[in-house]
């Protein structure tokens, strides 16, 4: 989120005359979101490194699809996280198969092992990629990293104090990460072809939802968890949604990981049983499903409501209408776009909570508090569910 962390921006005098430097090399041929510059020719093998959640990849979706338009003939290699294997394994899309990063400093979380990576780059220059695309971050760790690949070409982001590529953009911390990752793809020639990303469901995995549904009842998935607390709603305003929802004949079940999430899915559970009493159809799933089970519950569901984390842009991937909380900083970057299908909830605070400090701080120097109070506590349950309503009578688009 944006506020303090290692994010970073870019701007300084060089990394313009550098940009200046690569449009005049490569002058636009059209305008995507950015620049559409000319495609590499002979491109038969493409890297995309982007690693991260669930989330990350929803982002990075519409630019590999993008890619795979401008370059028809190539394969397309995903860089990413063991998530991202499970859930693309077998799937039709434009991704032709995942390698999992090793975990390295700004690449995967985890004990740094550099034997792994080194095998890893190895493996990968044996593939002799002609184009690595990095859409992870700000170039800092992944632009040294993405070069180690020894692609012919190399697009990406990149703060000043990142290595450069042959093409690049800055990375400045404000902008929407789907609209990012497509400036990218268009260095390489590559134009839009959607703003939304999308996920097929197998039909093997729709077998295996079918189970949680409730035939001739409409089912509201929640979602309570994120990656860092302060975007979490609070449990009590999650339940007052699934009370409302279940008394209005809906089924609803609580999604999750089995971590964190599997806690504040008992929560809402037990606290919608209290307020209702124990025959209210309010369950949780959290930590029982698999990644493809959890997008076809999610397809299958009428209305999801989640905070500004992977499910719910899964949600959104697989054509579900969603109701989002969000703080307002994090829908500049990760926001539902449209609004017939998807709304968004949005908290206005710009200090933290606790100590005052100015959350909306972005780049190194940033400072981070100790604090991981709710900035999302103040969105309305009632107004939440008020979107809920009426998404469940909408048309389907």
């Amino acid at each position: 989120m944006a506020a303090a962390g290692n994010i970073g921006q870019a701007g300084d005098p060089g990394q313009a005359g550098e940009a200046a430097q690569a449009r005049e090399a490569a002058p636009a041929l059209r305008r995507g979101v950015g620049p559409v510059l000319a495609p590499f020719p002979g491109v038969s093998r493409i890297a995309v490194l982007r690693g991260g959640g669930l989330g990350d990849l929803m982002f990075a979706l519409p630019a590999i699809e993008a890619l795979a338009a401008a370059y028809p003939d190539a394969e397309i290699t995903l860089l990413g996280a063991p998530l991202h294997a499970a859930l693309l394994a077998g799937r039709p899309g434009p991704v032709h198969r995942v390698e999992v990063l090793p975990f390295a400093s700004g690449i995967r979380p985890g004990p740094d092992d550099p034997a792994a990576a080194a095998a890893f780059h190895a493996a990968m220059r044996a593939r002799s990629f002609d184009l690595a695309v990095q859409v992870h971050g700000g170039g800092r760790n992944s632009n040294p990293f993405l070069l180690q690949l020894g692609a012919a070409h190399t697009v990406g982001t990149r703060t000043p104090d990142a290595a450069p590529l042959e093409r690049t953009i800055p990375y400045i911390y404000y902008q929407h990460e789907v609209l990012r990752a497509l400036e990218v793809a268009g260095l390489a020639g590559a134009v839009p072809l959607t703003l939304e990303p999308q996920l097929e469901v197998l039909p093997v995995e729709e077998e295996k939802a079918e189970a949680y549904l409730a035939p001739g009842r409409d089912l509201v998935t929640l979602h309570p968890g994120a990656t860092d607390p302060r975007r979490r709603w609070p449990a009590s305003a999650f339940a007052a949604v699934a009370v409302r929802a279940a008394a209005d004949g809906c089924r609803v079940l609580v999604v999750g990981d089995d971590d964190g999430d599997r806690r504040l899915a008992e929560q809402i559970v037990a606290l919608s049983l209290a307020e209702s009493g124990p025959e209210t159809d309010v369950a949780s799933v959290a930590g029982q499903l698999d990644i493809g089970t959890l997008a076809a519950l999610l397809k299958a569901s009428t209305v999801m409501v989640g905070n500004d984390s992977g499910p719910r842009h899964l949600a959104q991937a697989v054509g579900t209408p969603t109701v989002g909380i969000y703080w307002f900083g994090n829908v500049i970057n990760a926001g539902a776009m449209g609004r017939t299908r998807h709304r968004v909830h949005m908290s206005w605070v710009s200090a933290c909570p606790v100590c005052g400090i100015n959350v909306t701080q972005v780049g190194w120097t940033a400072e981070r508090c100790a604090h991981d109070d709710s900035f999302v506590a103040a969105v309305d349950a009632a107004a939440v569910y008020a979107d809920v309503a009426e998404l469940r009578t909408a048309p389907p688009a």
